[in-house]
């Protein structure tokens, strides 16, 4: 079905595209690589370098980063999370190959919702994240859906080296298209005891299918795998990919299931809402897409929340139906004619200044110990918000018309948790700083790797004339970052430590050896930094949700420096 598009339609895409983009680039390298995000990148360094190198399961991001990292000749924060946030950005364009479903206006603020979300933000913003496979799978989907098979077949060959998330993208896709077809079944059954003759004809989607270019897709896998036959590792990498997923259904989990169910409430608050809205209004009404996007959103939701080796990151599969049914909510909402348009901005005013109203006695709990007559006079304060708000929408439908209550209270709570959503899109981006942790942030966060990096910079061209020509060793502690933060010295990772080969510098747990005691100046520095997610304190979680302040726990290195770089030795 062809649907009327609308004024300055192509120009609002590229609206969104570049809200996108600077919210995904800004401050971008400020944040320093953790582990996950280093192995890949230390990799594509290498790859740039022309030095031999293994391959994670990540070929399009270490082939792509690889050229970015010979263009500029080296390798920066900044960098490397470069590739993953331009695709993230592209993201946004998806909806425009999917209007005829959606139709024009939905897919337009589907559009500014992915730009906008927090979660995808964030995996934008991370080294080899499955925004490369979800955003190749949907432009997948989506030139299907055009029956531009050709271009289909590109993205497809991306997303097979995008990584182990295409396997959970595809899975969760499978058992979605498995429900649907289950209950299409069921009712052309009934169909058919009604005596209605069921439609036969196969969808355009079956069609095209059958049509697929394979050759295109051969072509551009091995073009792409091998970076144009230059790194024919590429393509092995791909294939180890699924191996990789697998392996995820014994792994141990990184987040708590409790943080992964919590989280779209912190983040996409206002998508949740309007999803929420859809889904009622779809279940009574029976539309077809509303029902079909909250099945793959429960599917994914679910599969993310009980694979055993749970991460945040497999929750973002969950954000495209869920981002989908709140654009095809707050569209419904658009439509405000000009008689109404005062009492629907006053509704609208009095739900803001209830919300922050009860947004600030929300805040004020954070420092109250529970069970004090402070903790309970705010608690009382914001239940009474909610039902004053509650009561305001009621005589205002009854004294005007429930078209106004119900477009002022909607477009009211938007704007308040709008207001939300972009507090978590600032948060993701880590524009706060380190200590105001993030529950998308990746775990295990090398606090002071930069500073780190500037002490060995600074001692190294004080004792050897060259901020880069010390040596390092690494004893002991089992982390990429760190070979990444200090990537423009010569490294070393040792077993152990050996006297008649001493190296400039040497880093270490926090433990003391006599040898080197003997022969280093050491300092301690906080590496790893994970905030405890797991504490059950009530007051802590309320303060984390309004000044994202909670205990971290944290790893102490010593870096040890030769005496001989001093010159007091």
């Amino acid at each position: 079905m062809t649907h009327r598009h609308f004024k300055h339609e192509g120009w609002l895409y590229a609206l969104a595209f570049f809200i996108a983009l600077v919210v995904r680039l800004i401050a971008l390298g400020s944040m320093p690589l953790t582990d996950a995000e280093a192995a890949p990148a230390l990799q594509a360094l290498r790859l740039s370098q022309g030095q031999p190198t293994s391959f994670a399961p990540h070929p399009f991001y270490i082939l792509s980063t690889s050229i970015v990292f010979l263009i500029y000749g080296g390798g920066t924060n900044f960098l490397a999370r470069f590739t993953p946030a331009l695709v993230g950005s592209f993201f946004v364009l998806a909806p425009l190959l999917f209007e005829n479903r959606l139709k024009p206006r939905p897919s337009l603020l589907l559009a500014f919702f992915i730009a906008l979300d927090p979660g995808l933000t964030a995996i934008s913003r991370q080294a080899a994240s499955p925004i490369f496979a979800i955003t190749f799978l949907a432009f997948t989907a989506g030139f299907i859906n055009k029956d531009k098979l050709h271009w289909a077949m590109v993205t497809a060959a991306f997303a097979l080296l995008s990584g182990p998330s295409l396997w959970f993208g595809l899975l969760a896709t499978g058992i979605t298209f498995a429900i649907t077809q289950l209950f299409q079944f069921q009712k052309k059954e009934t169909n058919d005891q009604e005596g209605e003759t069921p439609s036969r004809q196969p969808s355009a989607f079956s069609l095209a299918i059958q049509r697929f270019p394979l050759s295109t897709f051969i072509l551009a896998f091995i073009m792409a795998g091998t970076l144009f036959f230059m790194a024919p590792a590429g393509l092995g990498a791909a294939f180890a990919s699924l191996p990789a997923f697998i392996e995820k259904w014994t792994a141990s989990p990184t987040v708590s299931l409790g943080i992964l169910l919590i989280s779209p409430l912190v983040y996409q608050p206002l998508a949740l809402f309007l999803a929420f809205i859809a889904l009622v209004r779809g279940g009574l009404g029976g539309g077809r897409r509303v029902i079909y996007l909250s099945i793959w959103f429960f599917v994914t939701f679910l599969l993310s929340a009980f694979l055993p080796a749970r991460q945040m990151e497999d929750l973002a599969w969950a954000l495209l139906p869920l981002n989908a049914l709140a654009a095809l909510e707050l569209v419904r909402h658009f439509t405000i004619f000009p008689n109404e348009r005062r009492e629907v901005a006053g509704v609208m005013l009095l739900t803001v200044f209830i919300w922050v109203f009860a947004w600030l006695g929300l805040s004020g709990l954070g420092w109250l110990p529970p069970g004090t007559p402070e903790y309970n006079l705010r608690a009382g304060l914001l239940v009474g918000s909610v039902a004053l708000l509650i009561a305001s929408l009621v005589l205002v439908a009854a004294g005007w018309s429930i078209r106004i209550a119900q477009l002022g209270g909607i477009w009211g709570l938007a704007l308040g948790l709008g207001m939300l959503t972009l507090g978590g899109l600032f948060g993701s981006t880590g524009i706060r700083g380190l200590n105001f942790p993030e529950m998308w942030w990746l775990p295990n966060l090398p606090i002071q790797a930069d500073l780190i990096r500037n002490t060995v910079s600074q001692v190294s061209e004080f004792g050897r004339g060259n901020d880069h020509s010390a040596s390092v060793a690494i004893l002991g502690v089992d982390s990429p970052a760190l070979e990444w933060a200090l990537r423009e010295n010569p490294v070393q990772v040792v077993a152990s430590f050996d006297p008649t080969r001493m190296p400039d510098f040497v880093i270490t747990p926090y433990e003391m050896d006599p040898q080197i005691i003997s022969l280093y100046r050491g300092q301690d520095f906080i590496w790893r930094q994970t905030p405890s997610w797991n504490v059950s304190d009530t007051g802590i979680w309320f303060r984390w949700a309004t000044l994202r302040e909670i205990p971290q726990t944290q790893e102490i290195i010593i870096l040890w420096a030769k005496s001989d770089l001093f010159l007091d030795h």
